[in-house]
């Protein structure tokens, strides 16, 4: 695990923060939502691609 992934998703929650508050001080709140869910699912989406190389290496560590 690299300290780029952990920068990675903070830089991912600081702009869907930032844009929630936007959206919902203008009164799209169906909006603010979307993109905190659409975020939600960037940050699993390299997370699994972390786990799925994690298994990799294991795989290849183990010759399995």
């Amino acid at each position: 695990m690299d300290v780029d992934l952990i920068f990675k998703i903070a830089a991912v929650g600081i702009l869907v923060s930032v844009l929630n508050q936007v959206l919902t001080r203008s009164g799209r709140d169906e909006m603010a939502t979307m993109t905190t869910l659409v975020a939600l699912v960037v940050v699993l989406m390299i997370v699994v691609q972390e786990i799925s190389s994690l298994f990799d290496l294991v795989e290849n560590l183990f010759d399995l």
